[in-house]
């Protein structure tokens, strides 16, 4: 009888698929139910429900689909359902002979503490599930290209809904007879997200001071005639589950000096973050050239503050794909970007006094300069 030897390389994720976006990747199913991915060297073994096996099936990722009933524990497998998986990985892993297995940020406890159990140490690789994300591939790029399409045309919608409402005697802005509000304009935009096919789930930001001194205020009350209003529309694709994340700043009738010269600081550090974003730069690099030029034009940094006077208090940008926020940041110390990352670029500047100003676009990085994902103009106007 052959003796069977032990993998030189374990790995396993587990979870949701629905909420873990790297276990959605491999499976290439969003299970709502508990499930395990499973790599023994370049063998890949995908842990389901047994109701779920032919659909993960389908998908073509996994060498082999198996269930929990396939692999119970010498006492019989748990009633709980996240329980029976956890036990049943566990013996999938020591029937190969594991005694090691790389595990990435997102292993539930439940999965660690019966690993443990069985003598088979958990080790932290913390590039799983994230390196391989970073670069995406032709078709997510199309995902992600198609998802900020509709988000553009929604933003646009809202954009001019703002600048061609009418203004009453208080400033108050109305809309088909009505006030118009920031909550107004996020059921709005929900509305025509729906009804593309797109979610939600995470809200949106219509902001104007005093709230939008808080950068991630996602705004509330009457909008007002002369005041800068922050759009921040981030919709995910139901179909793709691929994420659109867009920001423009519209003013109805006259900006003020002061949010004219905002504006400008701002269009003017979006374009010099977006000429470092190619392949090989880092991120800290990315994100001071834009923190330069908002320097330059005499803004303080005040992060973790907020400010009467217009402030930067945030990073350049983020990864965005399956996930709306995911690594890296174009931020202060970070790493080298790489060939087909996409990235947000998102500078602003804040203050209770003024209002905000954040314009943001979503790129793919190349070799050379980068594919601007948006065809919106950056204007304040939009009448």
């Amino acid at each position: 009888m052959k003796k069977k030897h032990a993998p030189s390389i374990a790995r396993i994720m587990a979870g949701t698929a629905d909420k873990n976006a790297s276990l959605f990747q491999r499976l290439g199913v969003p299970l709502g139910d508990p499930a395990a991915w499973i790599e023994l060297d370049t063998r890949r073994i995908a842990l389901v429900r047994d109701l779920e096996m032919d659909r993960v099936e389908k998908m073509g990722h996994a060498d082999d689909v198996t269930c929990p009933a396939e692999h119970p524990p010498p006492a019989g497998l748990s009633p709980d359902r996240e329980t029976a998986t956890a036990e049943a990985a566990t013996q999938l892993l020591r029937a190969a002979r594991v005694e090691e297995v790389y595990a990435d940020r997102s292993l539930p406890y439940i999965f660690a503490w019966h690993l443990q159990q069985a003598e088979i140490d958990v080790l932290y690789d913390d590039q799983l599930g994230v390196l391989d994300r970073r670069q995406k591939t032709h078709h997510e790029l199309e995902s992600l290209a198609a998802a900020q399409k509709v988000t553009e045309e929604v933003m646009r919608m809202m954009c001019e809904i703002v600048a061609r409402s009418s203004a009453a005697a208080d400033g108050t802005l109305q809309h088909e007879g009505a006030l118009l509000t920031s909550e107004r304009i996020t059921s709005m935009a929900a509305i025509e997200f729906m009804k593309r096919g797109f979610s939600m789930t995470h809200g949106a930001i219509v902001a104007t001071t005093p709230h939008v001194a808080d950068c991630h205020h996602s705004g509330e009350g009457p909008l007002y005639t002369g005041r800068p209003v922050v759009i921040d529309l981030f919709p995910r694709d139901e179909s793709t589950r691929y994420w659109g994340d867009c920001t423009r700043t519209v003013v109805h009738g006259d900006a003020s000096d002061t949010v004219k010269a905002m504006h400008t600081a701002v269009v003017e550090a979006k374009a010099a973050a977006t000429a470092r974003l190619t392949a090989g730069a880092t991120a800290d690099a990315i994100h001071k050239a834009a923190e330069e030029v908002l320097l330059r034009h005499g803004y303080p940094v005040s992060r973790g503050e907020i400010t009467d006077h217009p402030s930067i208090q945030h990073g350049t940008g983020h990864g965005i794909g399956l996930d709306l926020h995911e690594p890296i940041l174009l931020d202060h110390g970070g790493d080298e970007v790489l060939e087909h990352e996409v990235f947000t670029v998102e500078p602003g500047l804040y203050g209770r006094n003024d209002g905000g100003v954040r314009i943001e676009d979503m790129l793919v990085v190349t070799n050379d300069q980068a594919r601007n994902l948006n065809s919106l103009p950056d204007s304040l106007h939009w009448a």
